[in-house]
């Protein structure tokens, strides 16, 4: 049985009764015995009846099995749902700060964290990565990392495309992605994978991971899945111009590439996940599941030119020699040649006389556990009470580079700290069917939640913040590239939140469904919300319906958005120069002065309307959406700081102010309108040679800045947040299986999409995967797959030798080339 706090909204029953035993139906004795029909079209997410079919639902969804996912060459689980669902969008994110440890994904051109995640329809936790770079759209945004769940837990994944805080809380304006897990009581299959990218062979992919059912007493289950996998870093890197010439001067400790732009090199990965239940008696049952995963992300910064780079190597119009005597007597000068040889002087050409460029990660641990008990009363009533914890842990270090305000006494290697997110959440969820005299019973779902939102910083080592003795003498304080967190930043801030929420469904004639929501929230930190939805699916005849939806919907700014300092070091688009900037709460004096006020939350308005096509084969599904978004949660644009602001700064605690020459901070100031379209349609066919199955899906989205504060957000923010993503992305697709041997094919097409960063658009292009399978009768498959078969790369950017960027590091599908794999899988 699925839980009614989190359970999704769609569908009426292809295999109901199937259904009902394999999810735990509302209606009927609940059984946890292994089934063996496929599933994937029958959905639990978005409704609190039975479960349904993806063509008897209210609203679009897709269901994603979970072979679907075995069946490509990666292991993370964003780049998997991105190449199954068009309107998903993810990419590399290279030198994006924290961003770069855990990427944000974006679906139906909406920020991360408007998309709810539901694991086994609970809630789950967001991630303590803040996406502080994320080509606009992502920027500042804070959702749950999905790359900790393995594929092989899965036994399929809904992804409802309509707005559903009415139904679910805060986050659901985009969507829901409902992550359902295997709960086979026996059985199981093993997968060892081995891929390499054909431009170097030292960048490998490795991955191995198991699954495996067994029963628990005589009425229950335990299934358990653990993967572990190791990803070597990537570069598609020109060397840059201000390097290159350093090397042609004769500096000889250049490295080349100065500067890499590639994937992050990923270690040590493990993912694991239990899902487990058993049946009390006949009509009440216990459950649970929950994770643990580790890794560790290591990706790269910035080249700091030995000539130019303020703070350490220039004061912005000579040379900067540090002069090391205690009453200034040192007479240094700009003589850099001088100052090599002269122990009263210090120079950081003597540490890196090449430049330098720091290596930025992190180590993530992600746990959660959830546990409840449900069943069917005597008199109907359906109960499921549960109780979870979830916690994502950050603990960031960087190397390689200087707290230069301690000259020749920094270390080059540095603590930042840790981000820490907590959530608690207890739920109680009823439903009851009454009848009515109408073509069903009228389900009547009710329920409670109570949530604890905890983040916390945790300060770095003291070096990696501190203001030094020689930030007098001009140089940066704090770790150059990503400053620690100091006492100022440190601190853990809560929010608890109280919800109810009442669900009405009937059928009201036997082709009429409709669906009504209500529910109620309120936050201790700025009050109470209430949202509603209205949705209905008519079946016209056998081969034609039509479903709609139009909700209202909130998502509320997290602690962390609320309360954290961060500092990154990116491109300044208009002088192509780096710049320090900084992102402070909205409410710190120094945002407070230019517009900086209290977060509140989002509010947004969700319309859909689609029409179904089935013909015995055949199936298609169009369905428009509109969805408006009031007083959007963004950081804002970049404001210099005066000189007398970086004094402010640092007198309130922000000891890395000096350095920097902009700050941001987070703000409701703009209103945006997302609409588009979602094509999908499949064909099967079956003869002697095998079956054979078609799949189309296309999403066209569109996002306008309808009102915004010119003083807080900028043109620039705005072309980010309209044109940072593909407008149109489709893929078509063809798999043909017999009896031993399987193949499919698929080509997906990424729209052009403009970069923030370099201040241009990039032409759209698009890849074809094949993947080949032969399957023994002993269960043993073996598989050879080619992932961007004929190479195919973005467009180059003009603009490469400066920075060293091949390729736009926004691009949608990667900039990586073909990469080739081979699979060993056994079933058993």
């Amino acid at each position: 049985m699925k839980s009614l706090a989190s359970k999704p909204f769609i569908s009426r029953p292809l295999a109901l009764v199937t259904a009902i035993s394999a999810a735990g139906g509302f209606f009927s004795t609940p059984t946890f015995a292994q089934q063996d029909t496929a599933l994937e079209e029958v959905v639990v997410t978005g409704s609190r009846r039975e479960p349904r079919s993806v063509f008897d639902s209210a609203a679009p969804i897709d269901v994603i099995g979970g072979e679907e996912f075995r069946n490509q060459g990666g292991s993370d689980m964003t780049s998997l749902i991105r190449n199954s669902v068009p309107s998903f969008n993810v990419n590399a994110q290279p030198i994006s700060d924290a961003a770069t440890i855990s990427r944000p994904a974006n679906l139906r051109g909406l920020a991360p964290d408007h998309t709810l995640v539901l694991v086994n329809n609970k809630r789950r936790h967001r991630a303590a990565v803040i996406s502080w770079q994320g080509n606009g759209v992502s920027d500042g945004a804070q959702g749950p990392d999905i790359s900790v769940i393995p594929s092989i837990a899965l036994r399929q994944v809904e992804v409802l495309r309509d707005g559903a805080s009415a139904q679910y809380g805060s986050d659901a304006i985009a969507g829901v992605l409902n992550f359902i897990l295997k709960d086979a009581s026996e059985g199981g299959s093993f997968e060892a994978k081995y891929g390499q990218y054909s431009e170097d062979s030292s960048e490998d992919r490795h991955s191995v991971a198991a699954n495996i059912g067994l029963p628990f007493t005589a009425n229950g289950f335990f299934n358990v899945s653990a993967e572990f996998s190791e990803a070597a870093a990537t570069s598609r890197s020109v060397q840059r111009s201000d390097a290159q010439a350093l090397i042609d001067a004769g500096n000889t400790a250049v490295a080349n590439p100065a500067q890499v732009w590639g994937a992050p090199e990923v270690r040590d990965e493990v993912k694991t996940f239990f899902n487990m239940g058993v049946d009390l008696d006949t009509d009440q049952q216990f459950y649970s599941f929950g994770n643990y995963a580790r890794k560790e992300v290591e990706g790269g910064f910035y080249f700091r030119n030995p000539e130019t780079r303020t703070g350490v190597f220039f004061d912005g119009e000579n040379p900067l020699i540090a002069d090391l005597t205690d009453d200034g007597t040192g007479n240094c000068g700009i003589d850099v040649q001088a100052a090599l040889t002269d122990p009263d002087c210090f120079t950081f050409q003597e540490m890196f006389p090449g430049g330098f460029t720091p290596s930025f990660g992190g180590n993530v641990i992600d746990a959660s556990l959830v546990a409840g008990v449900k069943g069917t009363l005597s008199n109907d009533l359906y109960y499921d009470v549960s109780a979870s914890v979830g916690m994502n842990d950050a603990d960031f270090f960087i190397s390689n580079t200087v707290n230069a305000s301690l000259g020749p006494d920094t270390p080059t290697d540095f603590d930042p700290g840790d981000y820490t997110q907590t959530e608690t959440n207890f739920n109680i969820d009823l439903a009851y069917p009454v009848d009515v005299g109408l073509a069903s019973d009228l389900n009547i779902a009710g329920g409670f939640e109570w949530r604890d939102e905890t983040f916390e910083v945790t300060a770095g080592d003291e070096e990696s913040y501190e203001i030094g003795p020689y930030a007098l003498q001009d140089f940066s304080s704090g770790s150059n590239g990503f400053p620690g967190f100091g006492p100022i930043a440190a601190g853990d801030w809560s929010r608890k939140n109280i919800a109810a929420y009442v669900d009405l469904e009937v059928d009201v004639l036997e082709n009429w469904m409709i669906n009504g929501a209500f529910r109620w929230e309120d936050f201790d930190d700025f009050g109470s919300t209430s949202n509603f939805k209205l949705a209905t699916h008519w079946q016209v005849n056998d081969v034609f319906a039509l479903r709609a939806s139009y909700s209202t919907g909130f998502r509320a700014p997290t602690p962390g958005q609320s309360n954290a300092f961060n500092v990154s070091t990116e491109i300044n688009s208009e002088t192509g120069q780096l710049e320090n900037r900084g992102a402070i709460p909205s409410t710190n004096p120094v945002a407070v002065f230019v517009g900086g006020e209290t977060l509140q939350p989002e509010e947004s308005e969700n319309a859909t309307l689609g029409a179904i096509f089935t013909f015995d084969n055949l199936s298609v599904t169009v369905d428009f959406f509109d969805i408006k978004v009031k007083d959007r949660i963004a950081l804002s644009q970049d404001f210099n700081l005066t000189d007398q602001e970086r004094a402010d700064l640092i007198a309130s605690g922000v000891t890395f102010a000096g350095d920097l020459q902009a700050f941001r901070f987070f703000a409701n100031d703009f209103d945006t309108t997302t609409s588009g379209v979602d094509i999908v349609a499949t064909y099967s066919l079956e003869s002697d040679l095998g079956a054979t199955d078609f799949s189309f899906a296309f999403n066209q989205t569109e996002t306008e800045v309808d009102d915004f504060t010119p003083e807080i957000i900028s043109a620039g923010r705005i072309r980010e947040l309209e044109e940072g993503l593909p407008e149109t992305r489709w893929n078509i697709g063809v798999s043909h299986m017999t009896e031993s041997i399987r193949a499919s094919l698929r080509y997906s097409y990424y729209d052009d999409w403009f970069d923030s960063e370099e201040g241009l658009t990039f032409d759209g292009y698009g890849m074809v995967d094949f993947e080949g399978a032969y399957s023994f009768e002993n269960g043993l498959t073996t598989i050879f797959g080619i992932d961007n078969v004929f190479d195919e790369y973005p467009d180059e950017s003009p603009n490469a030798t400066n920075f060293g960027n091949q390729y736009s590091q926004f691009a949608p599908g990667g900039f990586f080339g073909r990469f080739m794999y081979l699979r060993l899988t056994y079933d058993f």
